[in-house]
């Protein structure tokens, strides 16, 4: 199967003069355990090309098993390094969407028109979406086919506002995540800060922070598996 995997192209934190981007985690874990599981990865950002990788995330402190593979991975180096433009990508041309976070989605994708009719079509069609930490944000004008937020009445999570004041950032983003997508009618579901936690409610998963980026992406996976079964079902029907 085909799966889009979208990044932000966004590399200022707010004022402060500091950068920011993707969060290495959230796109090096995922990234392996889709293409173990056999699947195709497309790699699109709203710029294309180089996407902004997080220094932060980058540094010794963050390194993980999948951002070391990485690291010596010079087929993913290359693939990531020539992200197709986001406006370019057809959205019936995959059967999942993956969105890693880290603070630059909350600047670019949060308010991309492309992005929004991305996920929109998707879900009208049966497809599921995976969205981490601060990716989520990219849910806050995405509506249903009646004009209703898609996240109301959805249980969600996301990148919580005890984590962003630990990390220090809560005067510097354009909004707080869990508020906005409080705000938009979501039940939105917590655990401690920084721990693993995943929330799937139908086509829609979700995981709150660089923990969580691994069983979002085997969530995915189990989501494929079942529209899999489904499609096989309805043939032999």
């Amino acid at each position: 199967m085909n799966i889009l995997m979208v990044l932000t192209s966004h590399d200022q934190l707010g004022d402060t003069g500091a950068k920011t981007g993707f969060w290495l985690e959230e796109f090096a874990a995922p990234y392996y355990v889709l293409k173990e599981a056999g699947h195709t990865i497309t790699l699109a950002s709203p710029k294309g090309g180089q996407p902004p990788i997080d220094p932060k995330s980058d540094a010794p402190d963050f390194q993980t098993e999948a951002t070391k593979r990485f690291k010596v991975d010079s087929e993913a180096q290359a693939q990531l390094a020539s992200t197709r433009k986001l406006d370019e990508i057809g959205s019936a041309d995959f059967d999942a969407v993956f969105y890693p976070g880290g603070h630059g989605p909350l600047w670019d994708l949060a308010s991309s028109g492309k992005s929004k009719s991305i996920i929109e079509e998707a879900i009208q069609a049966g497809r599921p979406i995976a969205l981490v930490c601060h990716a989520p944000a990219v849910l806050k004008d995405v509506t249903t086919e009646d004009g209703t937020p898609l996240v109301r009445g959805k249980k969600v999570t996301g990148f919580t506002n005890s984590e962003e004041a630990a990390v220090h950032l809560t005067d510097v983003v354009p909004f707080l995540l869990q508020d906005k997508l409080t705000e938009l009618g979501a039940d939105f579901r917590t655990t401690g800060d920084f721990q693993p936690h995943v929330v799937r409610d139908g086509l829609l998963i979700t995981g709150q922070n660089p923990a969580s980026s691994e069983p979002a992406a085997k969530a995915l996976l189990e989501a494929l598996q079942e529209s899999r079964q489904a499609v096989g079902e309805e043939i032999q029907a």
